[in-house]
């Protein structure tokens, strides 16, 4: 089967974008592809962060992917700071990495206006994404538009590396893209995507109660100042979350009493609360069995942490002669 590698950053609990943004693609693409799913807390480390939850945060994500579908029998889950081979292929890429180029990407000078003095790992970001789809020869990448730029610069990489150390044949190919639909979800506060560190969440383990006090107070329609007035269901955020979480019928209802004024906005918030509920519960059952056998968790993470670095260290060791290093040689015991 094409193998396909993808990641995702230990933010902690997954949330509702994460799970229809990403996950959800993951659990139908293992039924058909070679997949390494990835959690990297190495590309975690580039923006500040928390050290003494680090690690707990990385476990809570795996949880997360485990309940919502990821099926270790099929997929390769690991996390990325458990294969060492990573970091030290980025280092190899960095000798054929363009710099013009980092500069260049959307992200960086994003995330490069957050820092007083910008850490190299911010603008090597790309290179350690490129090692990462490198070490697993994988054939394809989900991406969604917002990503594909990277994927571009990952190619150079590989065409630049190739014409330096394997002129001959190329040794890395050029990973395509898988593009997947762009669900961009909007966090509750209506201004931005759903990011955890901003705190616009939902979390797909959370509790009916917690859900529900979450989207009482959660944007809508900003013309809809009182129950009477007539709203538009198509500006509102929480409208586009039915149309994921609802029944068609119950969408096109939640409509229609929006634009009738039948509803405020409470009374759609509540069906959402409900829909969401009904649709996480069967995870939230998982996740609770895994919570209780954290040493099957474990197992699972260390499965395939050597899964991947029996591939990862083949795909090394054959980069490191090309580039032209002294083999390291075990010592000869007496």
């Amino acid at each position: 089967m094409p193998r396909i590698f993808s990641g995702i950053q230990p933010s902690g609990e997954l949330h509702i974008g994460n799970y229809l943004g990403a996950v959800q693609n993951w659990v139908r693409l293992q039924l058909s592809y070679e997949c390494f799913f990835c959690i990297v807390d190495l590309h975690a480390i580039t923006s500040k962060y928390d050290p003494t939850t680090l690690g707990a945060r990385t476990r809570e994500m795996a949880i997360g992917l485990l309940a919502a579908g990821i099926d270790p029998d099929r997929a390769t889950l690991f996390v990325q700071s458990h294969v060492a081979e990573h970091s030290e292929l980025m280092w190899l890429l960095n000798a054929v990495a363009p710099v013009g180029e980092l500069e260049r990407m959307t992200q960086y000078k994003d995330k490069a206006q957050r820092f007083e003095s910008v850490p190299a790992g911010v603008l090597n970001y790309p290179v350690l994404m490129t090692a990462d789809i490198l070490l697993y020869r994988a054939d394809l990448v989900p991406v969604g538009d917002d990503q594909v730029q990277h994927l571009e610069l990952a190619r150079e990489i590989v065409r630049r590396w190739n014409a330096e150390f394997s002129p001959e044949r190329e040794f890395f190919l050029e990973p395509k893209p898988l593009l997947t639909e762009a669900k961009r979800i909007m966090g509750l506060d209506g201004q931005a995507k759903m990011s955890k560190s901003l705190g616009n969440t939902i979390g797909i383990l959370e509790e009916p109660e917690a859900i529900w006090q979450k989207l009482r107070p959660a944007v809508t329609d900003p013309a809809r100042v009182t129950k009477k007035d007539p709203g538009t269901p198509e500006i509102c955020n929480l409208y586009h979350l039915h149309r994921y979480f609802s029944t068609p019928e119950t969408t096109a209802r939640v409509a229609e009493n929006c634009r009738g004024a039948k509803w405020g906005c409470l009374d759609c918030k509540r069906v959402l609360a409900d829909a969401i509920t009904t649709h996480f519960a069967p995870i939230r059952e998982r996740a609770r069995e895994l919570q209780a056998h954290p040493a099957r968790v474990e197992e699972i993470l260390a499965s395939g942490a050597m899964r991947a670095r029996a591939i990862a260290r083949e795909t090394l060791q054959q980069a490191r002669e090309l580039m032209g290093f002294l083999p390291a040689v075990a010592p000869v015991n007496d």
